[in-house]
């Protein structure tokens, strides 16, 4: 009926399918916490982030054409990891620029307007980077350098598991443990939380609001910098539309989760991850998204605020 026999594998197959459910889920993770801290902090829902995520696989590609390194076979290996690292470094540090001069000229002066208002400009954001990035490669899809080489890191057939997953695990894991960290432990982290709570109070006691949303911005960029050079990589493939698509995955996580809670956000991802492989393997692609949004409904219709959300009274 859903191509279900027919597609089916051995448990080897799941066991793959599950591991690359992991692997797209924590890349989906890392947008998604760009979502979630912006919205734990100001309440806005920025529908610019996922072509901010666009832009940064745009540079990152840049970068590797202007060092001149595009291939495994016609570069050193230090050369490869240097191009890696450079592309680690100066996209995500480009990304949270771009994210905080976004805010600091768009939304900063609509903080006391609608939400509707600001929601529209960010949607107007979102197009100005999708334009930007048509003129900048073009309408088509583009080549990503293959930097990372393929290779199975298992001895068993059942499970392959290649250096592009390894990368994927061992970059985006750090990374959102070192953000749970902040959060937790830091001043700045401590400031971001009671801003979130109530930035009235939060002023009152002294911490510079502006500078608290400043810094979200800096870091959810940051965060998207990181996806787009680990996304690049691994798909080796970037395109102007991209963005829209891994924006709504990551969306979706963030919504799954509970959208403002930083957990939740990372077990929103990788539910989407793994869910969405699965579909793929046994239902077919088609169904695919239909089957991830099916589950976000039902969960949505029984626990409106997320799997890890809490509910909170609206603000006045």
């Amino acid at each position: 009926m859903f191509e279900l026999f027919a597609q089916s594998e051995s448990t080897a197959g799941f066991e793959q399918f599950l591991l690359l459910g992991l692997v797209m889920g924590s890349l989906y993770a890392l947008i998604a916490l760009g979502y979630t801290m912006v919205y734990g902090i100001i309440e806005l829902i920025n529908f610019a982030h996922g072509d901010l995520f666009m832009l940064g696989s745009f540079l990152a590609l840049q970068l590797a054409i202007w060092v001149g390194v595009t291939t495994t076979s016609t570069n050193s290996s230090l050369s490869i990891a240097g191009t890696v690292l450079l592309m680690l470094v100066l996209t995500p540090l480009a990304c949270a620029g771009l994210n905080a001069v976004v805010d600091r000229c768009f939304y900063a002066p609509l903080r006391n307007s609608p939400k509707l208002t600001v929601i529209v400009t960010a949607i107007g954001v979102s197009f100005c980077f999708m334009n930007i990035g048509s003129l900048w490669l073009g309408t088509s899809p583009v080549k990503f350098p293959d930097l990372i080489p393929d290779h199975n890191l298992i001895s068993t057939p059942r499970v392959r598991f290649t250096w592009k997953d390894a990368m994927v695990i061992f970059v985006t894991i750090p990374a959102m443990i070192a953000l749970t960290l902040f959060v937790k432990f830091t001043p700045m982290g401590k400031a971001m939380r009671a801003t979130a709570q109530n930035p009235t109070a939060a002023r009152l006691m002294g911490i510079n609001v502006e500078w608290v949303i400043a810094c979200t911005f800096l870091i959810g960029g940051s965060l998207a910098g990181i996806a787009a050079v680990i996304n690049g990589l691994y798909n080796k493939s970037v395109h102007y539309q991209m963005g829209f698509q891994n924006g709504l995955y990551a969306f979706t996580a963030a919504v799954l989760g509970g959208i403002g809670n930083i957990p939740g956000a990372v077990l929103g991802g990788l539910v989407i991850g793994v869910v969405g492989e699965l579909a793929k393997a046994y239902l077919g692609t088609k169904w695919s998204e239909a089957v991830v949004f099916t589950i976000l409904i039902v969960i949505l219709l029984f626990r409106p605020s997320g799997l890890l959300g809490t509910r909170t009274r609206e603000k006045v």
